[in-house]
């Protein structure tokens, strides 16, 4: 099952990264003599209300989403990363602080920050600024459950012998964090990395639901769900349904690639 997840994500990022190659149409041409018309040979999964072509829309919908996810589940991981660090060399006094920081940041709704921040910027914003920020945000918010993992993981191995002997034979707090503890970290960090980014995408796919995500014209999984909130549209179009279907197995996937490995966990 992880082989087909797997292969299944990286054929989907195999066929959304050249999406001006693969889709027939840009995601903003609109066919205004053909709104909402149905799957045909010329639109594959028929046109939106403004004429555009679903699919097209689709593919670059996908790519954004799946390029700016990772990004920010990295930031999130790497803030977590050096945070980890600090609190386990550091000293007690700074595992207390930054435990206590995560904990409370956990403790926070940051789903409601992030709505307030993002509701912050301007309506007239660019898309492409509101799709920095809005992934940005939500990889700076995201730090503190990794930090919490990682912590542990860097804890567990300063007990081990390596260390021990690094610490015997001299070796200086930096580098022991980047010789002796980093390699054997970084299962841990691809795992927090996996299970940040189909967060993250959820994520995005709410914001854009609530009209807070990445605005028009620019496609995302969060704006291309949006038609879906009628039901009597879904049921005469049932093409629509599309954008969740692919967001579901990619999700799906994404979990499948963490929790079939018991290396990685």
């Amino acid at each position: 099952m992880r082989r087909v997840a797997i292969a299944f994500l990286i054929a989907v990022f195999l066929v959304v990264l050249p999406a001006e190659v693969v889709a027939p149409y840009s995601f903003a041409t609109q066919f205004r003599d053909l709104p909402n018309a149905a799957p045909s040979h010329a639109h594959l999964l028929g046109t939106d209300a403004l004429g555009r072509d679903r699919l097209s829309r689709l593919l670059f919908g996908a790519r954004v989403s799946l390029l700016l996810a990772p990004a920010a589940a990295l930031l999130s991981v790497l803030l977590a990363l050096g945070l980890a660090f600090l609190a386990a060399l550091g000293g007690s006094w700074w595992e207390r602080a930054i435990l206590a920081a995560a904990d409370l940041s956990l403790s926070l709704p940051w789903f409601f920050l992030l709505l307030a921040a993002r509701a912050l910027l301007p309506l007239n914003a660019a898309a492409a600024t509101a799709a920095a920020v809005t992934f940005g945000l939500l990889g700076v918010l995201g730090w503190a459950e990794p930090a919490r993992v990682m912590v542990a993981a860097i804890r567990q191995q300063l007990r081990s012998d390596f260390v021990l002997l690094a610490h015997a034979s001299g070796c200086g707090r930096g580098r022991i964090a980047l010789v002796h503890l980093a390699p054997h970290l970084a299962p841990v960090a691809a795992a927090q990395f996996l299970i940040a980014t189909p967060a993250y995408l959820l994520a995005e796919a709410n914001l854009g639901l609530l009209g807070l995500g990445i605005p028009e014209p620019m496609p995302s999984w969060g704006n291309l769900l949006r038609e879906l909130e009628s039901v009597s549209a879904v049921a005469a179009n049932p093409w629509v349904l599309a954008p969740a279907a692919i967001l579901i197995l990619v999700v799906g996937c994404f979990h499948l690639a963490v929790s079939a490995d018991k290396r990685v966990i």
